[in-house]
């Protein structure tokens, strides 16, 4: 199960990446806010439809959860926007070594820390190590 997992993840990466390539372009001719904005409508509009057919009835209200849980769509516009604006200027692959960089190094917290009711994962030398050869490659695509 792990490695199937693990397998979706790496293909989700490889849908951001697809992602900044189309917000780029898209974002030059329409306006980025437009464009982050069509995102988040064809999006919503799928996972509106996914729920149609494939949510439990009787799932707890969203509405009844801790409001801090529901700041994950601010943080996801933010990154859209990141990406518009961005990924034409610097790059695809620079765009998203950048942001695993970012995201790599929150996350080694998030875990260390067991944040926002995650399981506590110390961190260790190997953690950090992967950390710096992502900083590397960033630093090796910025030279290119």
């Amino acid at each position: 199960m792990q490695a199937l997992l693990l397998v979706l993840v790496i293909a989700g990466g490889m849908g951001l990446s697809i992602e900044a390539g189309l917000l780029g372009p898209l974002g030059q001719q329409v306006g980025d806010l437009w464009a982050t904005f069509s995102i988040f409508g064809v999006g919503a509009a799928l996972t509106f439809l996914l729920m149609l057919f494939f949510s439990p009835r009787n799932a707890p209200s969203l509405f009844a959860q801790p409001g801090w849980q529901l700041t994950g769509g601010i943080l996801g516009a933010g990154y859209v926007i990141v990406l518009t604006l961005a990924t034409p200027v610097i790059g695809v692959a620079m765009t998203m070594i950048g942001i695993l960089a970012g995201q790599v190094f929150k996350s080694l917290i998030i875990d260390h820390f067991g944040l926002f009711g995650t399981p506590h994962r110390k961190i260790d030398a190997r953690r950090v190590y992967a950390l710096i050869f992502i900083i590397i490659a960033l630093a090796l695509v910025a030279m290119s």
